[in-house]
């Protein structure tokens, strides 16, 4: 089986080979791509080995079974369903293919039966706060059902790539020397020691931004619950890693906060960490470098005799993103949904 990683040099890209390698993925080959900027690269992966980074170009596309994406929504929009064509099941960490009826939009532990649509030979990755949400809100939906979901979100820098991670760094630095900060440049605003309440843009005069728009459509999509009510803030905080969330949960059905609990504990992929009385609740410090999507502060709202409210926290970088990928990616080995022939039949 051989194996092509688009967009291997950026922060998810080289996260999806440090993933695969931990999880000891059944490729026989794996080759980085990149754009021509930095092709020659070295990028570690697999007992101490490193991979020589290719440029993405057509004439390399031929012999692949599986491609994994992480490259931004231009880039997969125009270079996935050449992968297809040649032969490859495209499994993409972009927004570009989310919402497109005949695309797939896969949690591994959420809805692996919606890869049997994947039609076009091309399966989509969620959005990384949609991901960890949905985790937990899967078995809340099978036992109660989910009549309204609202969600306030505090989003890590990495979130946005590394040069946001190098902007927190120099402005951090800059506060301890006392010197003056300098521009921002990939936020509008400051981030160090802020609360921006604005991630991703605004567009065509919509209150909310794309980020926030992802959130609800995507998980309506992932949940099958077309008219699910949803609504969504996001802000950026001046974290590193590690996305945390307050969902607050209207359950059609009556549902304990300790039934809720117990349902969690048994639930693939969340971690319960819940006695806020010894000061034990999900952090992003403590998600980092994690797989599991951590969550506690599970209680119920005196607003309403229906509705939790749940503390949720993931790594941005592995579980939103990465490591999902590979996940996705060892279902459709396990499915035998390689290449575009056999996702097609399916």
């Amino acid at each position: 089986m051989r194996v092509a990683v688009v967009g291997a040099t950026g922060v998810v890209g080289r996260t999806i080979l440090d993933v695969m390698s931990e999880r000891s993925f059944p490729a026989d080959e794996v080759v980085a791509f990149a754009s021509a900027r930095t092709a020659g690269q070295e990028v570690p992966f697999r007992d101490g080995a490193s991979l020589t980074v290719q440029e993405l170009r057509a004439e390399a596309l031929d012999g692949f079974d599986l491609a994994l994406f992480s490259a931004g929504g231009s880039t997969s929009e125009e270079w996935a369903p050449r992968f297809v064509d040649a032969g490859a099941t495209v499994v993409d960490n972009s927004s570009y293919w989310r919402m497109h009826d005949d695309v797939p939009l896969v949690v591994s532990e959420v809805n692996p039966n919606a890869l049997d649509g994947a039609v076009r030979g091309i399966v989509a990755n969620p959005n990384c706060s949609t991901m960890q949400m949905v985790v937990p809100l899967r078995p809340i939906l099978d036992a109660a059902g989910i009549e309204r979901l609202v969600i306030s979100t505090y989003q890590s820098v990495s979130g946005t790539g590394k040069d946001a991670v190098d902007e927190l760094t120099a402005q951090t630095r800059a506060h301890s020397l006392g010197e003056d900060f300098p521009r921002p440049r990939v936020y509008p605003h400051q981030i160090a020691f802020n609360v921006i309440p604005q991630v991703e843009t605004f567009k065509d005069g919509d209150d909310y931004t794309t980020e926030e728009r992802k959130m609800m459509g995507e998980t309506r999509k992932i949940l099958g619950a077309p008219e699910l009510p949803i609504s969504a803030t996001c802000a950026r905080v001046p974290v590193y890693h590690g996305h945390s969330e307050s969902i607050n949960v209207q359950t059609r059905e009556d549902l304990s906060p300790e039934a809720a609990r117990d349902l969690l504990h048994e639930a693939a992929g969340v971690v319960v960490v819940d006695d806020p009385w010894q000061g034990l609740y999900p952090l992003a410090t403590a998600a980092a470098g994690r797989d599991d999507v951590l969550v506690g502060r599970v209680r119920r709202d005196p607003s309403h005799e229906r509705c939790l409210n749940l503390w949720v926290v993931g790594d941005n970088l592995r579980k939103g993103a990465a490591t999902n990928a590979v996940q996705v990616a060892e279902l459709v080995v396990e499915r035998g949904l390689l290449g575009r022939g056999a996702v097609r039949a399916a």
